[in-house]
């Protein structure tokens, strides 16, 4: 049963939606069209509690009717009553880390520490590829944006944080335009004061998507001032917003999503600015070096070099 190869492996180690099993129970009797919304459900489960029909049947590739067919098929009036268990699902917890959590502990059980190690860096290396084919157009868009600006503003909240910093970072070692939206005190969006249209917002989120970053870059877009991001999905809160988008992969065998892909991209960025500031940045590195140096900021290692 289910002869669609990866299918039964992915479903057991990933976050499993309410009808995973009859789904896969009657996959081998849907026609081709079904099979493809099946697919969708299986995979994504938390857009189908979060995602209207009509956006989750474009993810998927097919008609909106054909998500109807397919609620139908496993003996339901509409897709909106599938919707609905997904939903209870997510506020119930079933859905989400608690639920990945299980998911993970049983795989590891069965398979051992090992497996999983293997398995998360070859997904990390599939993730990179994936990453070099589809999105450098948007990466080198996101990076223009960011040249151009007179001000560049970074926000990651939670798991985000990280990418939203290596950029800010990265971009204050080459200049002073680089401002970091932390929340300290929650004072994070004060910063966007003096902000206008010459400026951007390069925010970070992925699901589940923190509320505080899209009301954020809501914000900032009404005052006109330039959204960019990277995130998980075409349909994210902040694709909508944001007039240019980089889309990084976040799926892991973990129960914890992977936020390496969009730590990679903060990287690219930085390095892509730097470069495209040529001299202006080299004479502000140096700067940044000999403030670092009159500090003693670096541990020198064994062979001389110091790492920042």
């Amino acid at each position: 049963m289910l002869h669609m190869p990866g299918v039964r492996s992915s479903v057991a180690r990933m976050d499993r939606g309410p009808l995973a099993q009859e789904i896969i129970t009657a996959f081998d009797g849907m026609p081709p069209q079904i099979r493809s919304a099946a697919r969708y459900v299986l995979d994504r489960p938390r857009d189908v509690a979060l995602l209207s029909m009509r956006e989750q049947s474009r993810h998927a590739g097919v008609k909106p009717a054909t998500m109807t067919r397919l609620a139908k098929h496993l003996g339901y009036d509409g897709y909106e009553q599938i919707r609905r268990q997904y939903a209870a699902a997510v506020r119930s917890g079933d859905i989400g880390f608690a639920g990945k959590v299980g998911s993970q502990i049983a795989s590891q059980k069965l398979e051992g520490d090992r497996a999983l190690v293997q398995e998360m860096l070859e997904m990390a290396g599939t993730h990179l590829a994936s990453l070099a084919a589809g999105q450098i157009d948007r990466i080198l868009a996101v990076a223009e944006r960011l040249h151009s600006a007179r001000r560049v503003y970074s926000l990651g909240l939670r798991s985000s944080h990280a990418a939203a910093w290596q950029l800010h970072y990265i971009l204050s070692l080459i200049g002073e335009r680089s401002y970091l939206l932390d929340g300290i005190a929650g004072t994070g969006p004060d910063a966007l004061r003096g902000a206008t249209d010459e400026d951007v917002l390069l925010s970070v989120s992925i699901a589940p998507y923190t509320r505080h970053t899209v009301e954020l870059a809501r914000h900032a877009a009404r005052r006109g001032i330039r959204v960019l991001t990277i995130t998980d999905s075409e349909v994210a809160p902040l694709a909508a917003i944001a007039e240019a988008a980089v889309i990084v992969p976040t799926g892991s065998p973990s129960f914890f999503h992977t936020m390496m892909p969009a730590c990679m991209i903060a990287e690219i960025l930085g390095a892509l600015v730097a470069g495209r500031q040529g001299e202006a940045a080299l004479q502000a590195m140096r700067c940044t070096d000999r403030y670092f140096a009159d500090l003693n900021i670096h541990s020198t290692t064994r062979n001389g070099a110091k790492a920042r």
